[in-house]
This record gives structure tokens, sequence and C-alpha cells, in this order.
């Protein structure tokens, strides 16, 4: 953020665009307790990605040089009201901070349609509670051609539950996984035919999983080329206490002639 801002407030020509930043799952601002996933899937009471995922607001205002708007979207009522003490406590940029209490997905798919991009220009973080993220909003924010984005992609905590270790999930879980990739071409991708000969001498022709946790994160990142003009190639692993890659730290750019600068300074801060 503070690269990000060095630019726009040094160079003459950048600093005619209004900057934005905005946080899509907001919650209160701070490092907190446990919040239980909104969905009944297995998403998943784990300390440390709970950990990771608090505090971002607040490292957001205390980042210089400030944005010339913030905007903390935070469904939840009670999340929202802490927002607003969180705010109080930044009175040189408190009337730039605006806090939304509103479904994440359809805020963000809105704004990003009703904005006028020749003007502003953005900074976008989702850290979502698991898979809460829809496809067609990453979409949407990259048909801005105006937006950096950063994502919190839930390689461990979230996609790799999913993936059922034999046949593709079905139901609520293959949903889920296809409003996430905006496709269900994963299918194809994370599960290979079981050619294993049966105790009864016939080929076993069910499907096994075949993907890990690479593949997966290598299954998105491609993802993220369809849509983005230019993708972070190697996002940051954030592990948890045992090891696992619980999430994915990416980083898209949307807007065609800052990309190549905005992912470079991206991808120095990734691969630190």
């Amino acid at each position: 953020m503070s690269a990000y801002m060095t630019i726009f407030k040094n160079n003459p020509k950048a600093s005619f665009y209004n900057t934005i930043y905005v946080d899509a799952f907001a919650g209160t601002g701070y490092r907190n307790p446990d919040k239980s996933d909104k969905e009944s899937l297995p998403l998943f009471n784990d300390n440390d990605a709970i950990s990771i995922q608090k505090g971002s607001a607040q490292i957001a205002l205390e980042s210089v040089p400030h944005f010339n708007e913030y905007i903390f979207i935070e469904q939840s009522q009670e999340y929202a009201a802490e927002l607003e003490k969180l705010r109080l406590n930044y009175r040189q940029i408190y009337d730039n901070i605006k806090i939304v209490q509103k479904d994440a997905n359809s805020y963000l798919q809105s704004w990003c349609k009703s904005n006028d991009w020749s003007f502003n220009r953005a900074v976008v973080f989702l850290d979502p509670y698991g898979m809460s993220v829809d496809w067609k909003t990453i979409e949407i924010i990259a048909q801005t051609r105006a937006i950096d984005l950063w994502l919190l992609f839930p390689l461990g905590q979230a996609v790799n539950r999913l993936l059922t270790k034999n046949n593709p999930p079905k139901g609520a879980w293959a949903d889920r996984l296809n409003r996430f990739f905006g496709t269900d071409d994963w299918k194809e991708a994370f599960y290979r035919k079981n050619k294993q000969i049966s105790l009864f001498e016939k080929i076993d022709q069910s499907l096994v999983k075949e993907a890990d946790f690479d593949s997966i994160g290598k299954y998105f990142i491609n993802r993220l080329k369809t849509i983005f003009i230019k993708v972070a190639e190697h996002p940051l692993a954030l592990r948890n206490s045992k090891n696992v890659p619980i999430f994915l730290l990416c980083f898209a750019a949307s807007n065609p002639k800052g990309a190549p600068t905005a992912v470079k300074i991206a991808q120095h801060i990734l691969g630190k």
C-alpha cells in the first residue's frame, strides 16, 4: 500500500487519480475471536487462519501515504459497529472512511459498475470467510481495468478440504467450487480415472483426487490470468503451525498501463 500510494503521490500524471482502498470482508478491523463460517460447509475452526485474516482494516488505515478513500465492507451488524469504533481512532481521515454493512459480493459488483474508472484507481483486498467470494465478483473487478487485487486464496483452509478423495464432490460442495472458480473445469483438473484392478479382476473406472496444494494453487493463478492483464506468478503461501499452506496471498492487476510495475512490486513483496 505504501509503494502504491507513493507512486500516486509523486508521479504528476498519476496524482490526477482519486485513490480508493477496499477491504471486502473487513471483520472488526482488528484481531478478534473466532467467527464461524457463514455456510454449512466444513469451513473451519482453524485458529491460525483466523489470526492471519484479522487486522487488515487497521493495517490499511495506518499505512502512509493515505488513500483518498477507504471502504470497509462487512455484513455482520456487530462487526460493522466495531469498524465504526475503529474509524473514530483516525480523526485525520475520518471523513474519508466508509463502513458498508452489506453482502460483499453484491456491493462490490455494483460498486465496480457504478464508478467512473477514468478518474478513479483502487486496491481491493479480498480475505473471504471460507469460499464466500464468487468468481463473478473477481471477474467484474478485472473488467474495470483500474483495480489492483490482493486475494487470500483459501487453499488448505477451504478448497482442498472440499475436494473429496474418491470422485468429485456433489451438491452444495460442488456448487460452491463452481461459483468460486467460475467453471466446473476443476473436476478435470483435480481428478483422474482410477485404473486399479479390483478384487473381482475388473478395472475400477471411478475418479480419484490427483490434486495437491501446488496444483490447486497453479490452477487458480491460471484462472486469474484469463481475466486480468497481469498476475503475480508466485503467490505467498501462508502456513499454519503444522506447516500446512492454509492460504495463498495472490496479486492481480487489471490496468494495462500500470500492471507491469504493480506486479513487479507485488512479486518482490510476495517473494520475501
